[in-house]
């Protein structure tokens, strides 16, 4: 995420000039107790026979105005199921985002849905990135800055907590009609995703209950170099026996095929966190390092327990059950600021540090969504195998959609080009805040694949009479 970098560099020089050594130490996570022992589940209060989930990429406000505009359009569409009246966002069970997209995805967890609107005034209309510059200019938090525990990115989680009113993710499981919440950082040793969920915490035998989404959400957020990482204790030394029976109780990669690669690759990222005397702490940094797209992680899980169809036998949904699979998959990535191939002078710091963090993320969102794509095709051929079998968790007529809603698809059209423009930064101007939310919500709206989940439900959404020009001339 791009921030004024001068000015952060100056005023964290300040800190070392003006303040002796702080010994002040940050938020540290706490041990997981025996009796504290999870694993991913879809909430029992809500009703399996529709799964659904959304993911927001990273891109700073750019990725959380566009995200905050399909949650809102996904709010305008009501349906009916099974005896009641919901609305898309409200059927929601899951909500998974990286970086930017995590900033609106944890407030509308934290808030819900009558609390959603307020996002745009909290946080997209609000000069959020003035205001962390302006707290690090405090005569308090330079002395805190000077401390060898404490880094930028802990004055971001202190602004968040602001936002999110001091939530935790044990705050998010009191209100079962709120969707759940995956966060996804970058393990900086490793260079793999690392999830805020129970399933992740359980590795490091911490617990999640008390990680406070600020903490989440900074970790997410925190771009090497223009922001420290973030950092965990391993309590892996300390676990539960209860706990360590569970964790190495897992036979799949011992089930896996010489081709099942990416299981073996997955249970190795796993294992890595089971050594707390080789590994005592884990250092985060921004989420999308390793997947841009808040996806990966949720395919590379459902591939590790043995696809679709066992997934949804770990979380004991009765046969026949699942009538629709949805997942939105909303990416806010933007072009380069600079094309550094367009000229043959020596490419500065700045272009070169931007090009390598902006060129690693494109082509790992480039080869999550081929990965996707080649998922999607195999869960829909295994969909319709176990359906027609019998004894599924699957009704008979189930069917999986996929709906990829893409900020290139607004920029097709000359007028919004622009937007491939918007910085990645945690401001950007009211002109852009509105041009993106609205893109957002004519880019799902318009999406073939949305269209068919809405003709396929019935739903009822508040059309305008004709498109915009943006969306019509495409």
């Amino acid at each position: 995420m791009r921030v004024i970098g001068g000015r952060w560099l100056a005023v964290t020089a300040c800190a070392a000039l003006l303040t002796a050594c702080s010994s002040v130490r940050p938020w540290l996570n706490t041990a997981m107790q025996a009796d504290q022992l999870r694993s991913m589940h879809v909430n029992e209060t809500r009703d399996p026979s529709l799964v659904m989930a959304v993911t927001i990429s990273g891109g700073g406000a750019r990725a959380a105005a566009f995200g905050y505009g399909v949650l809102r359009e996904l709010e305008d569409h009501e349906f009916d199921w099974r005896g009641r009246r919901l609305t898309l966002l409200e059927a929601t069970d899951l909500i998974s985002a990286v970086s930017g997209g995590s900033i609106v995805a944890a407030y509308y967890a934290a808030f819900g849905r009558t609390g959603l609107p307020r996002f745009e005034h909290d946080f997209l209309r609000q000069d959020f990135q003035q205001s962390l510059l302006g707290m690090m200019a405090r005569p308090g938090n330079l002395r805190d800055l000077s401390s060898p525990w404490f880094g930028r990115a802990h004055l971001l989680a202190r602004r968040l907590d602001t936002l999110y009113e001091g939530k935790t993710f044990a705050d998010l499981e009191r209100n079962p009609r709120h969707p759940q919440l995956i966060v996804t950082a970058t393990d900086l040793a490793r260079g793999t995703g690392f999830e805020f969920t129970w399933d992740q915490f359980t590795l490091i035998c911490s617990d999640l209950g008390r990680v406070p989404l600020s903490f989440a959400v900074a970790a997410s957020s925190a771009v090497p170099l223009l922001l420290s990482p973030v950092t965990l204790r391993n309590y892996a030394d300390r676990c539960p026996a209860e706990v360590t029976r569970r964790i190495q109780g897992d036979g799949a990669v011992a089930r896996a095929g010489p081709a099942d690669f990416r299981r073996r690759l997955y249970r190795a990222q796993a294992d890595a966190y089971l050594n707390a005397a080789q590994r005592p702490y884990i250092h985060l940094v921004d989420g999308g390092l390793s997947d841009n797209l808040g996806v990966q992680r949720l395919l590379d899980r459902a591939l590790m327990e043995g696809g679709l169809r066992q997934t949804f036998r770990e979380v004991v949904i009765p046969p026949g059950s699942v009538h629709k699979v949805v997942l939105v998959v909303v990416n806010a990535e933007r072009e380069p600021t600079h094309d550094i191939d367009a000229s043959d002078t020596v490419p500065g710091m700045f272009d070169v540090a931007e090009t390598l963090l902006f060129g690693a993320g494109a082509r790992k969102t480039r080869e999550t969504q081929e990965y996707l794509q080649d998922v999607i095709r195999e869960w829909s051929s295994e969909l319709e195998a176990h359906a027609a079998a019998g004894a599924s968790v699957f009704a008979a007529d189930a069917d999986i959609h996929v709906i990829m809603v893409n900020l290139r698809d607004a920029a097709l059209h000359s007028d919004r080009r622009q937007l491939l423009r918007v910085p990645t930064a945690f401001t950007v101007s009211d002109s852009e805040v509105t041009e993106l939310i609205t893109a957002g919500r004519e880019v799902l709206r318009y999406s073939p694949d949305f269209q068919a989940l809405v003709r396929a439900l019935g739903a009822r959404g508040v059309f305008p009479s004709t498109r915009s020009v943006n969306m019509k001339e495409k």
